[in-house]
This record gives C-alpha cells, sequence and structure tokens, in this order.
C-alpha cells in the first residue's frame, strides 16, 4: 500500500469550522460520507466512490440545471467517528486547490454531534461561500438520511 500523500496547507490558511447536533446517528451519517453521497449530496449515477482509505472519488452536484465535478481521496477513516478527504471542484468552489475536509462525529442523544473542518481554502472568496453552503448541507444530509 502506498503512504497516504497529505496536501501542504501552509500557503491556503483559509479555513471553516461548523458544529451542529444532527437527528442522524453517527454510523449512518459515516456511512453517508464514505459509502453513500448519491443519497444526500451528488447527482444520482454520478458517484464513483469506494470508501476506503487512500483510494479516490468523484461525484457530481447539480444546481441551476449545471453539474459541478468534485473529486477527492479519503485520507484517514475511524469506523462511526471520523472522515478525513481531500476536496477538490472547480471555479466557483475551491477553484481547484485541494483541500481537506474533516468529518468529526460522536454519539448525541439518538442522533449525532457533527464538527465539520474545511481546510485550504485558496482565498477568502472560497472560503466564505463554502462557510455559507456547509449548513446547507449539512441539512440536507440530516433530512434525508433520517428519511430512510
Amino acid at each position: 500500500m502506498q503512504p497516504i500523500r497529505m496536501p501542504d496547507l501552509t500557503a491556503r490558511p483559509h479555513n471553516l469550522k461548523v458544529e451542529r447536533i444532527m437527528k442522524t446517528p453517527p454510523h449512518k451519517l459515516f456511512d453517508a460520507w464514505t459509502r453513500q453521497f448519491d443519497r444526500w449530496f451528488a447527482a444520482p449515477g454520478s458517484v464513483i466512490m469506494q470508501g476506503e482509505v487512500n483510494t479516490p472519488f468523484f461525484f457530481e452536484t447539480e444546481h441551476a440545471g449545471n453539474r459541478y465535478p468534485h473529486y477527492g481521496r479519503f485520507l484517514k477513516l475511524v469506523q462511526d467517528q471520523f472522515v478525513k478527504i481531500t476536496w477538490v471542484t472547480g471555479t466557483g468552489g475551491t477553484k481547484g486547490a485541494e483541500t481537506v475536509v474533516t468529518v468529526e462525529l460522536a454519539p448525541d442523544g439518538e442522533g449525532s454531534r457533527l464538527i465539520l473542518t474545511h481546510e485550504g481554502f485558496p482565498d477568502e472568496e472560497s472560503k466564505n461561500a463554502h462557510e455559507h453552503a456547509w449548513p446547507l448541507v449539512l441539512d440536507q444530509l440530516d433530512q434525508r438520511m433520517m428519511s430512510r
């Protein structure tokens, strides 16, 4: 197995953090992030994902009639607790920069406490766009994963 190459984020200090209580339990959220992007985020039929450390993934999202590709690779996984991936999108997203998304999961009653950290944005504009988008995406995640 090849060593896992971490992106060098030192020249890109723009980061964000989102914390929230989710109704969905940690095991379902872990599955959502590692095997079920098409249930809550990706365009149906667009996901290529193994959900294993050091494997790449690809999916597209749809918005206003346009499709937006997302690429990355799994850096670290701890079953039902932790997901660390790289995250690359085009012009309106990370502008082609390889950023890092970390999702920490912990039980909270019947649901979960989720902490999402997104690091290494190329500029403040990209960070601000994601700071606005991630809460909406996490709402969608919680709603769609609880519906099944």
